[in-house]
């Protein structure tokens, strides 16, 4: 549904744009102009909105809403702040999905292990997070994730299937390497910005209106705030009898 109401509001901006480009030329010679710029919207929406599946099949929330389930993700870790959403989540009996770079298992390979050993799940996050991600080609993209892949091996002798993109960019080389490696692409549907946003009570107002079954929340385990701001969430979902499964149990892999 997402995707198609996207795609007709940049189809409703073309038409738009035709029938004011009428005005000053002809409309026959001005249309593939109108399509070529319903083309690059539509793409360049594609690659910043991972709900769409622009690129290939993205899953951003569970289906099964009669469940009281949701997600819980965390990403850019494992951290020293990744202890104590840890502890949250036992003293809480919740589970989560941590999805972690590369280079920061070979930094914290023992909270990794802490991870893997209370029951949560994790994915892949890239090795190197790098701002260029989106434009590496297909071999360095492939080596971003199978190194991670190695690392998660080498660390919490575990393997994963699930890949979540840096930055929720996607193309059309993330899109064949995650295929070639079988990975399932994993967005979010509530994206809490605790990265940006200060305040731990925005960031709650954010979340907390959106989170109904299904939802997918993405989370980062890379500063105070956001742990501080963790158990808040989990009492209110604990009042609400809503509990944190991995991204696994939430889709039913």
């Amino acid at each position: 549904m997402l995707k198609h109401q996207n795609i007709r509001i940049v189809m409703a901006c073309a038409l738009l744009v035709t029938g004011y480009l009428g005005f000053v030329g002809s409309v026959s010679l001005l249309l593939p102009l109108a399509i070529a710029l319903v083309w690059l919207g539509l793409t360049a929406w594609g690659a910043f909105d991972m709900r769409l599946g622009y690129f290939g099949k993205t899953y951003w929330r569970g289906n099964r809403q009669e469940l009281q389930h949701i997600a819980l993700t965390f990403d850019d870790g494992p951290t020293p702040y990744t202890h104590k959403v840890l502890a949250l989540l036992k003293k809480y009996n919740m589970q989560a999905t941590f999805f972690c770079i590369g280079k920061q298992l070979e930094e914290h390979p023992e909270i990794a292990v802490s991870i893997f050993e209370n029951g949560h799940q994790i994915g892949n996050h890239s090795y190197s997070h790098s701002k260029q991600i989106g434009f590496f080609g297909l071999k360095n993209m492939l080596e971003e994730i199978t190194h991670t892949d190695q690392i998660i091996k080498k660390v919490c002798n575990t393997t994963t299937s699930i890949y979540r993109p840096p930055f929720g960019v996607t193309n059309p080389t993330i899109a064949r390497a995650t295929k070639q490696l079988d990975k399932e692409v994993i967005g979010w549907s509530i994206r809490s910005l605790d990265t940006v946003i200060k305040e731990e009570s925005s960031i709650l107002k954010r979340i907390i209106p959106r989170l109904k079954p299904g939802a997918i929340v993405l989370l980062h385990d890379t500063s105070e705030s956001t742990a501080n701001l963790l158990e808040q969430l989990l009492i209110y979902m604990e009042r609400k009898k809503l509990k944190s499964v991995t991204v696994d149990e939430l889709l039913k892999k």
